[in-house]
């Protein structure tokens, strides 16, 4: 999704690969670390924080730090795997300070209001997509799911308004849930919390800024 023409031509490159060439010298490879994880370390913010410019502020801080500890680097986890426990431990820092914030009297309005409009608008879109799934559904797993997922009713209230049996409500459900499932994946997957071409660039140069790579 974000790629350039420089990871176009570096691509088979693995991530062991590109941290020892980094190492080597050749410090803007960075950037194609920064660009591969930039949507999966998004998305773990987004839901630690909720705050977009939080969760930007601890992605920058994250790549910095893992830039400046990668000759610590010991592969005895996936580099993805390291980079994320570091986003982890920033995103959770941040958290403890918005929180002391939070308490504060005098907290920023804008700590204040976590409903942002961009995020009103992907509660939206993500709600008619659902809607749009769950139409999609054959009517008999479509009403199990709605009573029990959205009008709350327990498995003997389901079976006894759709006269069936209990076990029957509790295998309805769940074909229901791997169909919607199929249904939302790729939506999922490219629109849900999407950190798309123009914020991976600034992120790029952001981090690249603060490192002083030219």
């Amino acid at each position: 999704m974000n790629m350039t023409s420089m990871e176009h031509h570096l691509n088979p490159l693995s991530d062991e690969e590109i941290i020892g060439r980094i190492l080597a010298g050749e410090k803007r490879l960075f950037e194609l670390l920064i660009r591969k994880y930039n949507q999966r370390l998004f998305r773990i913010g987004v839901s630690i924080l909720e705050i977009e410019t939080e969760v930007e502020d601890a992605m920058q801080t994250a790549y910095v730090s893992a830039y400046l500890h990668l000759a610590d680097f010991e592969n005895r986890s996936a580099f993805g795997t390291w980079l994320v426990r570091i986003m982890l431990n920033q995103c959770y820092e941040q958290k403890r300070q918005l929180q002391r914030r939070l308490a504060s009297p005098e907290q920023p309005e804008h700590y204040i209001i976590m409903n942002t409009p961009s995020n009103q608008l992907i509660n939206k879109e993500l709600g008619n997509v659902l809607e749009q799934a769950i139409a999609q559904l054959p009517d008999k797993y479509r009403l199990v799911f709605i009573l029990r997922e959205i009008e709350n009713l327990s498995v003997q209230e389901t079976s006894e308004t759709l006269d069936i049996e209990a076990s029957n409500v509790k295998v309805r459900l769940n074909r229901a849930k791997t169909m919607l499932r199929a249904h939302l994946h790729s939506y999922m997957q490219e629109h849900v919390y999407a950190f798309h071409l123009d914020r991976c660039n600034n992120m790029v140069s952001r981090v690249f800024r603060h490192l002083s790579i030219g």
